[in-house]
Order: structure tokens, then C-alpha cells, then sequence
């Protein structure tokens, strides 16, 4: 009976890696589609390099008389390459879309890679200026978004707020946009990954504990994610101020 079993569990479970792997691939054609849409250049640059590099492997088997053993891993790499490409094109198109939107800083957050905590809007204005709180690391991040007179006040106060309860730990500023002094929304993640690692996990998870009670200041919310274009500000604002 329990052998039954375990064989109708590996069965399912097979079935349900097969379905999730068809959904993966129909998810990446999707956005192949979309990208090729919106970028003709996609398919020259992915093109290019698998040729570029499966092209280099042939030079070297011919000169070396190991065509027939290079050949196979030169178009392994070049569809890698080209795989590469299409991702790279893809995220760039995605961060160009989201930038200047509200929200797009605490989304671009939520997609990091690695062990952190993020806090979005702990505080914010009704103009949808916001401070996004990150823990990790380097200690505690505010980071802010929108109109940088609006975002650098936000960020003093919010920064005395931490400061209290978070003792000797770094406190990093860091504000997203495009004017000088500012990190480039699409280069966010590698500005958190390049910060000095001040803290080990256990003291991560401690941190964490000690802002828990800290709360959000002003009780406004922006959107989960870049807000899309057209999006009427004043109704937004009007939803945020009955808060």
C-alpha cells in the first residue's frame, strides 16, 4: 500500500515539475514576444552573439584539428550568450519603463537578490514622495524616492527615527534618480550589493526585532510596484490623504 503510495506521490510530483516547466517556458516566450516588440535590435544582438562565439569555436577546433569536439560547446555557449543578451535587453527595458514612476523604488527592492529585509514606505507625503527601509549587511538603508527636497527631509527625519533605537549600526542614505549625487533606478541593486557587509545574520534578525515596533510614519502608502503611466496623481493623493 505504501509503495502504491510513493509511486502516485513521484507520479504527481513529476506532473507538477512538467507543468511548472511549461508555464516557465511559455512565461519567457511571452516576454520575448514583448521585448521583440518593443526592441529591434533583439534579435541582431542575439544572433550576433551566438555567431560571435559559436564562430570562435570553430576557429579554434579547425586550428587545433578538434573541430567535431568544440563545435558542440561553442553553440552551447553562443545560445548561452544569446540567452544572456535577452536577458540583459529584457531588464533594461523594464527598469527604463519603471523609472520616474512611484513606487518603482520599492519594487526594485523587493527584487534583490540576497538576504534582505525591506520595509516599504515608512514614510511618505502625499505628493508620493517615499523612504523605503532595507536592513541587511551594511546595516540599516533608507532609501528614498521622488522630489529630492521632499526625499531628503524625509530621509533626516526617518534617519533620527532608526538612530535611536539602532545604536552604533551604519545608517546608509541613499536617494533614486537620475541628477547628480542620486543612484540610477536600473543600477539600485548593484549600489546595495557594492555597500561595506557590517553585519552577520544573527545581528540582521536582531535589528529586524528592534525597528518591528518602530511603525510607518504618516500611515501613506504608495503601490505595490511602479505605478503605471497615466495613472491619475489626484485621485491617489486624495486615497492617501483619507488615510
Amino acid at each position: 500500500m505504501a509503495g502504491k503510495q510513493d509511486k502516485e506521490a513521484a507520479k504527481q510530483a513529476k506532473a507538477e515539475r512538467r507543468a511548472a516547466g511549461k508555464a516557465r517556458r511559455g512565461q519567457i516566450w511571452e516576454a520575448f514576444k514583448m521585448q521583440r516588440r518593443d526592441d529591434k535590435a533583439l534579435l541582431p544582438w542575439m544572433i550576433g552573439a551566438f555567431l560571435v562565439v559559436a564562430g570562435v569555436f570553430v576557429v579554434i577546433g579547425l586550428l587545433l584539428g578538434m573541430l567535431w569536439v568544440l563545435l558542440p560547446l561553442g553553440i552551447v555557449l553562443g545560445a548561452l550568450a544569446a540567452v544572456i543578451i535577452f536577458g540583459r535587453r529584457v531588464q533594461r527595458n523594464v527598469f527604463a519603463k519603471a523609472d520616474g514612476q512611484p513606487g518603482a523604488a520599492g519594487w526594485a527592492l523587493d527584487n534583490l537578490r540576497g538576504r534582505w529585509k525591506v520595509t516599504q514606505t515608512v514614510a511618505a507625503t502625499t505628493q508620493l514622495d517615499a523612504v523605503h527601509r532595507v536592513l541587511g549587511g551594511p546595516g540599516v538603508v533608507l532609501v528614498g524616492e521622488g522630489a529630492p527636497h521632499r526625499v531628503k527631509n524625509l530621509i533626516t527625519q526617518e534617519k533620527k527615527r532608526v538612530a535611536r533605537l539602532v545604536g552604533d549600526t551604519p545608517i546608509y542614505e541613499v536617494v533614486v534618480g537620475n541628477e547628480e549625487g542620486q543612484v540610477p533606478l536600473r543600477r539600485l541593486s548593484n549600489h546595495m550589493m557594492k555597500l561595506p557587509r557590517n553585519l552577520r545574520p544573527p545581528q540582521v534578525d536582531a535589528l529586524e526585532a528592534k525597528l518591528a515596533a518602530l511603525g510607518n510614519r504618516g500611515g501613506a502608502a504608495l503601490p505595490k510596484g511602479p505605478m503605471p503611466q497615466g495613472a491619475k496623481m489626484r485621485s491617489v493623493q486624495r486615497v492617501m490623504k483619507r488615510r
